[in-house]
């Protein structure tokens, strides 16, 4: 399809507005940043993404509906200039654009972050003129063209790990004369042939730290990434990287989540009953709810990292009214049972899964419930430990990942 002769004109209407918008909402304090939003035109790098419509259908998944200018021009346009994340493939299938179908449920593995995340991360990373940036994630290639119109192409690499999606983002970074190096490369291991880099800002999640990473870059330099794992707890985390290659640095608040990196994403566990099956039958009064690490409030999900960081291996799942917690590494497994005004705890295997949670909760409570910014990252001698001054360390999963 031909693009309305006024579709330019009124993508600059909306990047005006949408950096009026970011400004005004406390995003946009930079005004070299508020120019690379007016600059950059976000619509060249989605041609096609996903939305989810008002309801779910009948087994409860979300429905994703495809969008695009040849589908609904308005709807598009708008979609591209609004301050949201657009999802642009579900588990690792390239959609087919030209005739792009309804999809119900799959995770989605690619999109276009929202803006405001994108610029939160650039500015937190404390990007300054004539530092050399690696960005693990490329995706679509917008916030890699924002990166390039702040510092200019020659100072920005960029790695994607998706082969198709980095194709894409290059076509669009190219046409519109940005020219950063960009790679097909796994995060985890970064990218050497372009090292070392004054800042590494990673639009993925990982389990933990990758060593690469701080060997990749500067002394001095910074590594702002998100931590995540299999309880889909989230952490963002600004590191400073030391002349002896250990690193330290303060978790940062808010809560961001990002897509696991491919190889740190949770592997499949089976049927939760087949686990629950070989439990004792003999139960015990849980001290905390299961809701402490689930409810959708800003200390729920600053409580799930804290959990997972001390169960690294443990997934969780709802079936009914039953929780259930399987633990692939070990062979754990507890469920949790709402009674009378309190839960029921069964656990089996060589990690007492939800007994280590309790005490995370207990400890957090004693500490007085601090927040996200009192804990702080330790990565040295290839472990990585976090750390607040009146609770215990949690030892975070190493470079093996494994507990």
């Amino acid at each position: 399809m031909t693009m309305p002769a006024d579709c330019e004109t009124d993508a600059a209407r909306l990047r005006e507005t949408m950096a009026k918008t970011l400004t005004e909402d406390s995003e946009l304090a930079d005004p070299t940043w508020r120019q690379a939003v007016q600059t950059v035109p976000r619509h060249r790098f989605v041609p096609g993404f996903y939305l989810p419509a008002d309801e779910r259908d009948g087994q409860g998944l979300t429905i994703w509906e495809p969008v695009t200018a040849e589908l609904d021009y308005g709807r598009w346009l708008a979609a591209a200039y609004s301050d949201t994340t657009l999802i642009t493939q579900f588990d690792g299938d390239e959609p087919n654009w030209k005739q792009p179908a309804t999809r119900h449920g799959g995770a989605p593995t690619s999109s276009s972050t929202l803006p405001s995340l994108v610029l939160r991360m650039w500015d937190d990373a404390d990007i300054q003129e004539g530092h050399t940036v690696l960005e693990i994630g490329t995706g679509t290639g917008y916030s890699t063209a924002l990166a390039c119109e702040r510092l200019g192409s020659a100072d920005v690499t960029s790695i994607e790990v998706d082969g198709r999606r980095l194709e894409q983002a290059a076509s669009a970074l190219y046409t519109l004369g940005y020219t950063p190096t960009l790679a097909v490369a796994d995060g985890l291991y970064g990218y050497w042939p372009e090292a070392s880099f004054d800042r590494i800002v990673a639009a993925c999640s990982f389990r933990a730290v990758p060593p690469a990473l701080l060997a990749q870059t500067r002394p001095g330099g910074k590594i702002l990434l998100t931590l995540s794992g299999w309880l889909y707890g989230y952490a963002r985390v600004l590191l400073t990287v030391a002349e002896d290659g250990t690193a330290e640095g303060q978790v940062l608040g808010g809560t961001v989540s990002f897509m696991s990196a491919r190889s740190h994403a949770a592997p499949m566990f089976g049927n939760p009953a087949h686990w629950a099956a070989g439990l004792p039958e003999r139960s015990r009064t849980a001290s905390h709810s299961p809701e402490r690490i689930t409810a959708a409030t800003e200390e729920a999900f600053h409580l799930r990292f804290l959990a997972q960081s001390a169960v690294p291996d443990a997934q969780m799942m709802t079936v009914g009214e039953v929780v259930h917690m399987v633990d692939v590494v070990t062979g754990s497994a507890a469920t949790l049972t709402p009674g009378d005004g309190a839960w029921q705890v069964r656990e089996g295997g060589p990690v007492k899964l939800w007994e280590r949670i309790e005490r995370v909760l207990n400890a957090y409570d004693a500490a007085g419930r601090p927040g996200p910014e009192t804990f702080t990252l330790h990565v040295y001698d290839g472990s990585q430990h976090l750390r607040h001054a009146q609770m215990p360390g949690l030892p975070m999963p190493g470079p093996g990942l494994g507990s």
